[in-house]
C-alpha cells in the first residue's frame, strides 16, 4: 500500500502550486493585474475575487517561512482588497500552521490528497479494462483543439449538478462565468490534456490530466447527470492512467472533497489517501 512521506508530499505540493501559478500567468498575460509573488519556496497567487487559482500551496517545505516576508506579503494581498487562502500540508512543517493561525487565519475546512503507483501491472490492468470499457460503449477519447469550449461546457454542466454526499461542504464555489475562463485555459497549458468519454456515441464526461516531471495530476473529473453510474468515469479514470504510464509517470495523484463522490471513486480504483491540506483563510483588510 502506497505511504506517503514528505519528500512524496513536497513534490505533490510544489505540482500543485506549479498550476496555480500556471494559471495565473495566463490570466496576467491576458492584461488582468494578478498578484504572483514568490514566498519560501513557493507562490502566492491572487487574480482578484472568485478566481479559482487564488492560493498559496507548498509552504513548509524546505524553505523556512518568515514572518517578515509574511507580512509583507499580506500587506500586498490588503492592498488589492483580498482574501489569503493557504492550503497546509499536514505532513508539511507544522510551524507554518502555528504561525498563520497566530497571524489570524481561520480553518475553513480540508482537501485529501490520495496517490496510486502506476506499476505495470496496474497498467496491464487498467489497459485490459479500457478493452472492456470500449466493448461495453464507453469510449474514451482526447479533445481536439477545436472542442476546447465543448470540453468546458460539459465540465461545466457536471460541476454545476454535483452528487450528494455524507461530508463536509465544500471550501469555495464557483460560478459558470468563472469556471468557464478557467475551462478555457486547461486546453492551452503545457503538459495538459483534455479527455472526453462517450457512451454509445453520445458525450457522457469529461477528465482532466496534467503531468509535471513525472507526476500525472488528475482533475476535472465530471459526468452529465444523465449518464451516472454507468461506468463513465472509471473508463475516464482508467484511459489517463494508462497514457499517463505512457508518458513515463510513476504516480497519479487526485485532490478531493473529504467524504465526496470522488473520493469513493478513485479508492475503488485502488487509490490511497496520502494526506489532507487544512485550508486555512485570512480575510480580506477591509472584511
Amino acid at each position: 500500500m502506497l505511504c506517503a512521506t514528505t519528500t512524496m508530499a513536497a513534490r505533490i505540493e510544489r505540482a500543485e502550486a506549479n498550476v496555480a501559478r500556471q494559471f495565473a500567468e495566463r490570466t496576467r498575460a491576458g492584461g488582468k493585474d494578478v498578484l504572483i509573488e514568490p514566498i519560501a519556496g513557493t507562490t502566492a497567487v491572487y487574480g482578484g475575487p472568485g478566481e479559482p487559482f487564488n492560493k498559496i500551496v507548498g509552504l513548509g517545505f524546505g524553505s523556512p517561512l518568515e514572518e517578515d516576508a509574511l507580512a509583507r506579503l499580506e500587506a500586498l494581498y490588503h492592498a488589492r482588497n483580498g482574501d489569503i487562502r493557504v492550503e497546509q500540508a499536514t505532513l508539511a512543517d507544522p510551524a507554518v500552521a502555528a504561525m498563520l493561525t497566530r497571524r489570524g487565519y481561520a480553518l475553513i475546512g480540508y482537501e485529501n490528497v490520495l496517490g496510486l503507483a502506476l506499476t505495470p501491472e496496474l497498467i496491464a490492468e487498467a489497459t485490459r479494462l479500457r478493452h472492456e470499457d470500449e466493448a461495453l460503449g464507453i469510449v474514451v477519447t482526447r479533445a481536439r483543439p477545436d472542442q476546447i469550449g465543448l470540453w468546458g461546457e460539459t465540465a461545466i454542466e457536471g460541476f454545476m449538478n454535483p452528487d450528494s454526499f455524507d461530508g463536509p461542504p465544500p471550501t469555495e464555489t464557483f460560478d459558470r462565468e468563472a469556471l468557464r475562463a478557467v475551462y478555457a485555459e486547461y486546453g492551452e497549458m503545457a503538459g495538459c490534456v483534455l479527455y472526453f468519454a462517450s457512451l454509445g456515441g453520445e458525450i457522457a464526461g469529461v477528465g482532466f490530466a496534467r503531468i509535471d516531471d513525472g507526476l500525472l495530476q488528475l482533475a476535472g473529473a465530471a459526468t452529465l447527470p444523465a449518464h451516472r453510474r454507468r461506468g463513465v468515469q472509471s473508463a475516464v479514470l482508467r484511459a489517463r492512467l494508462v497514457e499517463g504510464a505512457g508518458e513515463g509517470c510513476d504516480l497519479a495523484v487526485v485532490t478531493v472533497e473529504p467524504a465526496s463522490k470522488s473520493q469513493q471513486n478513485v479508492q475503488r480504483a485502488g487509490f490511497a489517501l496520502l494526506y489532507s491540506r487544512a485550508v486555512l483563510v485570512r480575510p480580506a483588510a477591509g472584511a
